[in-house]
């Protein structure tokens, strides 16, 4: 097919109207033509053409201003595919199933067995099978199923590590036994990660190319993203800051100088840290993110500029290798700590490292973490189903244990 061929404008501005409609929601003829930039008869065409492949559908009019007559609105047809997505963690997890448009159909929440010897996996199933059926599926009508998990997932064998805490998830081929036993494609990824998708989506890193994310609460973790892409790395290990080594400040407890062999970055930032340098200076709390807020109320700048210059001491190491455009902190201590923290990280970061790199705060509320695995899933299936792609949501295509082509390929 020739290269500008009429057939070929017409498939390139058909994906350019999904994907207006799926990023802005129903719009009128007149509002789908300024997105697109096409005529009034192109654009009448090319929706005539997509209902009559059932790919878009009528969605109810708008009112008009004053007495003027209402529009007729178009919306992608959500039922041609739908997707489930699960952030599972130790104490609960937490499901959604939504259609291809995103419209969120049905959402549970369950205690699943996470310890070594648990039939994790068909407990799993049950759950799963309880959302599709409260949404009016089954499971095979889900294109795709994405988890979010804290550990990290190594591509090439299928296997969690990093996740002591659900140990009934290690040591097998998670995605492969779950997609063979239940009959759907399921993919895992590392919760951090979910959340910087979910950020470039919807957040603070819609409009950035490279970008460090560090997630600060009851644990570690991070996220790099280099040219709007995650860098998970050979082994799924990219962004594991937690083990990362960096200078104790350990003059904050003991007035020792700073020890050359460094420290492990999630053992001075995790939550139990967080509340021993609390009580170093004072401060009585139960967890990071409790801590962190009473020192914001009481205005106890010690206690957060010590804190904020451990965060800084790892945040540096990754400014150094990455020089991103942006630092974002998240989880429960970083939203406590909001914006004034921040502030105070980027300064103690300063004084570390050459570039003046920013540093705020993750945008994204609620589950963020559920979020971006339903935003994962939603891309492969818009992939499939309208040929629609977005490479930064998209994990690697192939399954695990299978090559990748060689270059010449």
């Amino acid at each position: 097919m020739r290269a500008g061929s009429p057939r070929t404008l017409r498939e390139m501005n058909d994906r350019a109207a999904i994907e207006a409609l799926l990023r802005n929601g129903p719009l009128t003829r007149a509002e789908l033509e300024a997105a697109i930039g096409l005529s009034k008869p192109a654009t009448a065409q090319l929706l005539t053409r997509l209902e009559q492949e059932n790919l878009v559908g009528k969605a109810g009019e708008r009112a008009g201003g004053g007495r003027g007559p209402r529009a007729q609105l178009w919306a992608v047809n959500g039922g041609l595919a739908h997707v489930a997505a699960v952030d599972l963690t130790p104490k609960v997890a937490d499901f959604v199933v939504a259609d291809v448009a995103g419209a969120v159909l049905a959402e549970y929440r369950v205690q699943l067995p996470v310890a070594e010897g648990a039939d994790v996996v068909g407990s799993f199933g049950q759950a799963l099978r309880r959302v599709a059926k409260a949404a009016g599926l089954q499971l095979d009508d889900l294109a795709n199923v994405v988890i979010g998990a804290q550990g990290a997932f190594d591509p090439r064998t299928g296997l969690l590590s990093s996740a002591p805490h659900i140990p009934g998830w290690l040591g097998f081929n998670v995605p492969a036994r779950l997609s063979d036993e239940l009959g759907v494609t399921v993919k895992i990824e590392n919760d951090v990660n979910l959340v910087a998708v979910e950020e470039m989506t919807v957040g603070n890193a819609q409009d950035v190319d490279d970008f460090v994310l560090v997630w600060l609460s009851e644990g570690v973790g991070g996220a790099v993203v280099v040219g709007r892409r995650l860098l998970r790395g050979a082994t799924g290990g990219g962004g594991e800051i937690d083990w990362m080594r960096v200078p104790d400040p350990a003059t904050v407890d003991t007035g020792d100088s700073w020890p050359a062999a460094g420290a492990r970055f999630g053992n001075l930032v995790d939550s139990s840290a967080i509340t021993r340098l609390a009580k170093a200076h004072g401060i009585s709390a139960d967890n990071g993110w409790d801590a962190v807020a009473q020192a914001r109320r009481i205005a106890h700048q010690g206690f957060l500029d010590d804190l904020a210059r451990r965060v800084a001491s790892g945040v540096a190491s990754l400014v150094a290798v990455a020089d991103p455009q942006l630092i974002l902190l998240c989880g429960d201590t970083s939203r406590a700590g909001g914006d004034e923290f921040a502030g105070i990280v980027a300064d103690k970061l300063h004084e570390l490292v050459l570039p003046r790199t920013p540093v705020g705060v993750a945008s994204v509320q609620g589950n963020a973490v559920r979020a971006g695995a339903l935003q994962s899933a939603l891309a492969t299936a818009r992939e499939d189903v309208f040929g629609v792609v977005t490479p930064t949501l998209l994990g690697p295509r192939r399954s695990a244990g299978e090559q990748a082509p060689s270059p010449t390929e």
